[in-house]
């Protein structure tokens, strides 16, 4: 039997795509088809947002051409499929001729003709309304937002609000085409959808105004302090036909989706363990050191080791107990455990408490190791008792990542998905809700 293996993102399925899938089928007697993860237009310079990954693989399966259909998720994985999946042939299309003649000497390589006048490229252009954005809340994290909305097709960003104009005008300035507004109103008349990097305790009411204001809304993690809040919040959206999206830029890295699907895929077992740590030693003058602002460790960090633990565990824990270090009103340490009916868990955050920042799931067949800074993976490992298992797994983090959750957001606006399969918004309703059993101070304990 030949096997013929050929690659691709099939954003927006084509009769170009079709065509190439039809002459890689006719070169052998069983066609893989590689789909490209969701991170697949980087080396271009631009993610494109219409179609995730698993629509993108439903697609291409509608086809009918693929006898299996397989998922790219890291540099050098050609390679290692051709291998693994014993290919004498990898096909691909003819503008990338010389580009892949490296693979000659693990298999044949064809590069197929494409068909003229038609590309993913060009349907996005005629088909691609752009969305307007504005950001609400011109402090540090907002400076990151314009640089990395670049990053993604089919976003402009054009204005902004803060409640210091004068911030807000001189946060403008640093970057072309965005106007200061002085009143919120005046943003919602310009834009379709909001970025909210304000305070914590002002994202309630920002995100409320916003959707009722028509408008989708992407708002920095934590997303509220109280998960009945977050409930209202997510229906209030839902009503509206709005997305509402905690931007949780752990949550939409390529490479902790990658882990998170292999940890559920079973590669490590039975998943009866997991450490999550995070902590910064930080100026002690900053508003991260508030209780008025909400302030401490929790509040500032606690969503992201929150992340693995209910992604791979859920949300039905039997018991949450918290120990924090308190000064002047916020923990400047914290570490909570959970209890679930067949695994313990538990996580760490520091503020004036330095720890190991890593991450391990430990599981009835092996364990996941990522190290510090796990919530920028870009490097994590499988390890086994048989060493020779053991696997490890390279990616890069571009920029400071918040075009990944970017790119999430305008592809659920563009798709109308209320709900993103990276960051549920159960789960984001539960990490509400345990920011409140720490604020009301429930199983909660001083050392």
């Amino acid at each position: 039997m030949k096997r013929v293996i050929t690659y691709g993102t099939y954003d927006l399925l084509h009769q170009g795509h079709i065509n190439l899938l039809k002459r890689a089928k006719a070169l052998g007697d069983f066609l893989i088809v590689g789909v490209t993860n969701d991170n697949f237009d980087r080396e271009r310079g631009k993610l494109n947002v219409r179609n995730n990954v698993l629509e993108r693989v439903e697609a291409v399966k509608a086809t009918g051409l693929a006898d299996q259909i397989i998922i790219e998720d890291y540099v050098g994985q050609k390679i290692d499929d051709i291998q693994k999946y014993n290919v004498d042939i990898f096909a691909i299309g003819s503008d990338w001729e010389g580009k892949f003649d490296y693979l000659n000497e693990f298999c044949e390589v064809v590069y197929l003709p494409r068909t003229e006048g038609i590309s993913s490229t060009m349907l996005r252009e005629e088909s691609q309304s752009i969305v307007n954005v504005g950001i609400i809340g011109c402090g540090r994290v907002a400076e990151r937002f314009p640089s990395e909305a670049q990053i993604v097709n089919g976003v402009n960003v054009v204005a902004a609000y803060d409640t210091d104009f004068e911030k807000c005008n001189t946060f403008a300035q640093k970057f072309e085409g965005i106007e200061p507004c002085k009143k919120l109103g005046d943003l919602f008349n310009q834009v379709d959808a909001v970025y909210i990097a304000t305070p914590h305790l002002a994202h309630y009411q920002c995100i409320k105004d916003s959707i009722q204001a028509g408008k989708h809304v992407l708002c920095e993690t934590p997303m509220v302090l109280n998960g009945d809040q977050a409930k209202e919040l997510y229906a209030l959206a839902k009503e509206k036909s709005l997305i509402l999206m905690e931007a949780n830029k752990t949550a939409h890295s390529p490479a902790f989706n990658h882990l998170i699907v292999m940890i559920k895929s079973g590669l490590i077992g039975e998943v009866v363990d997991i450490e999550a740590s995070l902590s910064q030693l930080l100026d002690k003058g900053g508003r991260e050191f508030d209780a008025n602002q909400a302030g401490g460790a929790m509040f500032e960090q606690g969503s992201y080791p929150l992340l693995p633990i209910l992604k791979l565990m859920g949300i039905q824990y039997e018991n949450l107990e918290l120990f924090s270090r308190m000064e002047n009103g916020v923990d400047i340490h914290t570490k909570g455990v959970f209890r679930y009916p067949k695994a313990v868990c538990s996580f760490k955050v520091g503020l004036g408490v330095k720890t190991e920042g890593d991450l391990v799931i430990s599981g009835t067949k092996g364990y996941a190791y990522v190290p510090a800074p796990w919530w920028k993976t870009d490097y994590f490992e499988l390890r086994y008792e048989d060493q020779n298992d053991n696997k490890k797994f390279f990616y890069k983090w571009d920029g400071f990542g918040l075009r990944y959750e970017i790119q999430e957001f305008i592809s659920c606006i563009y798709n109308h998905r209320f709900s993103s399969a990276r960051l549920r918004r159960r789960e984001s309703i539960q990490m509400a809700y345990i920011m409140q059993q720490f604020s009301e101070r429930k199983n909660f304990y001083e050392i």
